[in-house]
């Protein structure tokens, strides 16, 4: 990447934008703000849609398709489940390894979420009328002195706060998480990043892998 590219660009091609979100900054506008990455994007991409997004706190990895017809193929690609995501997050808590029966270390949770409509922008496990909901998960490493986990979340849905309501409803919410956990102290962050992204490009069909490390 040349120097004069900005710091949160990480790829661009003719046909998709790779982006390294800072965490609060918006990845899209919002109601009352629109200062946001996508915004950014176009400003250097005029063709440049978005396909996804991560939330406000979250930093990592986002997408962006160039033009229409991009836009489409990896919207269909995202739907398909036919792009891997892969995030790091630290949790409250010593969190269990995964059980025993399971070979490659990734424990699963399988907890249906719908919107709390009461309190938007919340969600909540409703095993009646929740969607199908599936979140992987793997033991980093563990902080005895402070109390936490670090762990590799893999999910396989796409509902909006998945990770985040996920590990809280398992009683591991994800440190500085302000709405599902406790409240950050003064200067923290949520401490959940969008690390790998894996898909294939949607024209000449290579494989494509972005990492970015955790920041913290």
């Amino acid at each position: 990447m040349a120097m004069s590219e900005p710091a949160w660009l990480l790829h661009a091609d003719t046909e998709l934008v790779v982006l390294d979100k800072p965490a609060g900054m918006l990845a899209v506008p919002g109601r009352v703000q629109a200062h946001c990455l996508s915004a950014l994007a176009q400003q250097h991409f005029p063709d440049a849609l978005v396909v996804h997004r991560l939330d406000m706190a979250t930093s990592g990895l986002m997408l962006m398709a160039r033009g229409p017809v991009a836009q489409r193929a990896l919207s269909q690609a995202f739907a398909a489940r036919q792009v891997h995501k892969r995030y790091e997050a630290v949790v409250e808590g010593l969190l269990a390894p995964a059980e025993p029966q399971q070979p490659t270390g990734w424990g699963v949770i399988d907890l249906p979420i719908r919107a709390d409509w009461e309190r938007r922008p919340l969600r909540v496990i409703d095993a009646a009328a929740g969607k199908p909901s599936e979140t992987r998960w793997r033991l980093l490493h563990h902080d005895a002195t402070a109390q936490r986990t670090r762990l590799a979340l893999e999910p396989v849905t796409g509902r909006s706060h998945q990770l985040r309501v996920h590990l809280q409803a398992i009683g591991h919410p994800i440190v500085g998480d302000a709405l599902y956990g406790n409240a950050p102290a003064k200067g923290d962050r949520l401490l959940l990043h969008a690390c790998i992204l894996e898909l294939a490009h949607p024209v000449s069909r290579e494989a494509l892998r972005f990492e970015s490390p955790a920041p913290f």
